[in-house]
């Protein structure tokens, strides 16, 4: 079952497509759940429709971490691929990010990768949240990303192995990642979609999982 609403036809071997949002239906932002839904919205741009994150959310978490989610309500995966093209409509600092949420468990556990303009101990890293405060993971990371003006768009694209652990991150080329860890804290969990303290817009979503990767069974 494909999740979303279709458009489009894209492959990776080994994987099949499970989510896939274009947002061109007022209706798809039913298929996500925000921690503050006066945040967001579905708004109509010249080039179609898109998810729009136009201001902070009323949301304090548990644990220092995103304040801004909205979490796609299914499917949960494991290993994945996901791509999505985005949009920085904030000003330019050091921190100006957006962030892709994966491996989510609940509101204190799940992981996420803070893409931003500089790095430094709190930002452009791939990030943990286990009952504490965000812990940066990556083992290698680039020297930041240029989000360029506030009409410009990215395309991301996220890889992880829930068998290895490994976790990937590419920012417009595919094929060297801005940012790589290893960790094996948390298997099947829900995508979602981000920022940390910025605004930014999001399109083409698309999940695709791998093939006869089946969730652990509930022990009750």
């Amino acid at each position: 079952m494909i999740y979303g609403s279709t458009y489009g036809q894209s492959q990776h071997e080994g994987y099949e497509l499970v989510f896939e949002e274009n947002f061109e239906s007022y209706q798809a932002i039913s298929h996500f759940r925000m921690t503050d839904d006066k945040a967001w919205q579905i708004i109509e741009t010249p080039n179609g429709k898109v998810l729009e994150l136009s201001q902070q959310s009323q949301y304090s978490p548990r644990f220092r971490s995103p304040f801004n989610i909205a979490i796609v309500n299914s499917p949960e995966v494991g290993s994945f691929i996901m791509e999505i093209d985005l949009q920085q409509t904030g000003r330019e600092y050091g921190h100006r990010d957006l962030c892709l949420i994966f491996g989510a468990q609940n509101p204190e556990n799940f992981y996420y990768t803070h893409i931003a303009s500089v790095p430094d101990p709190h930002a452009h890293n791939i990030f943990l949240v286990n009952n504490e405060e965000r812990k940066a993971i990556a083992t290698k990371i680039n020297n930041g990303i240029d989000w360029g003006t506030t009409d410009s768009w990215h395309h991301i694209k996220i890889i992880r192995d829930l068998e290895s652990g490994s976790i990937e991150v590419y920012f417009d080329d595919m094929e060297q990642p801005i940012m790589v860890a290893s960790d094996l804290h948390f298997g099947f969990g829900k995508i979602g979609l981000g920022s940390f303290d910025d605004t930014g817009r999001y399109d083409n979503l698309k999940i695709w999982t791998k093939k006869n990767e089946e969730a652990p069974k509930p022990f009750f």
